[in-house]
């Protein structure tokens, strides 16, 4: 876990990183419009399971150990491994609710209760609000965004259509090979970042953007391969 932090503060220095939250809002925003799909119901939680597996990449979080009778990924508890700021302010946000819960929730709780869907009134002030909205301003800092106003007939709507096309094709570039070029039939030699964000970017339902551009024969490679790691569950 250390190497992966080392990794991970190294890669950093190269380059600017964005966040497995970035990636997959970026994946789901429109380029020009600026917004992600009005029918997209699914990438509010799945944003949510990003910050989770960011904290755990990070070193922040960890799973309860496994017991006898094998548990799911989403039923385990999650634990503070360290409670050392990221320097994120979304991540920092959601490590705090994590380190005030008592008892332990599991992962499947975390992402409804960071989403504020509890039927219990005293675990609403878990929810993280303007999720979206905070992480479009971190890329618009990290110039791969821009802010406009847009008039929707009834209300106006703060819109971030892209200014920086070469980091979203480097994104996509990054998903395509993963599953074409650079695929490896051993899952465990996938490089753990880019495996989370094959799920993730499924589970917030934005990775069909990602091959889009792919022919048919490509795209249907792409798709059997994201089937396959989906059934190793």
């Amino acid at each position: 876990d250390n190497e992966e932090e080392e990794e991970y503060d190294q890669h950093d220095s190269k380059e600017q990183r964005l966040t497995l939250m970035e990636e997959v809002l970026l994946l789901g925003l429109k380029d020009r419009e600026g917004y992600t799909s009005f029918w997209n119901d699914c990438i509010s939680a799945g944003l949510r399971g990003c910050m989770l597996t960011e904290l755990a990449l990070r070193g922040r979080i960890q799973l309860e150990k496994q017991v006898m009778r094998r548990r799911s990924l989403l039923m385990r508890k999650v634990e503070i491994k360290s409670d050392a700021p990221t320097g994120d302010v979304l991540l920092d946000e959601a490590l705090n609710h994590i380190k005030k819960s008592n008892p332990q929730e599991n992962v499947q709780n975390w992402i409804e209760l960071l989403s504020g869907e509890t039927w219990n009134p005293l675990k609403l002030t878990f929810q993280l609000r303007n999720v979206r909205e905070r992480l479009a301003k971190n890329l618009v800092e990290k110039g791969v965004l821009t802010t406009e106003k847009q008039n929707f007939l009834l209300f106006d709507m703060t819109t971030h259509p892209l200014t920086n096309s070469s980091q979203k094709s480097k994104l996509i570039k990054k998903v395509q090979d993963s599953v074409l070029s650079k695929w490896a039939n051993d899952v465990q030699r996938i490089e753990k970042r880019v495996l989370a964000l094959i799920y993730l970017a499924h589970a917030s339902d934005v990775l069909e953007n990602a091959f889009a551009p792919l022919s048919d024969e490509d795209y249907d490679v792409a798709m059997k391969r994201v089937r396959y790691l989906l059934d190793l569950n």
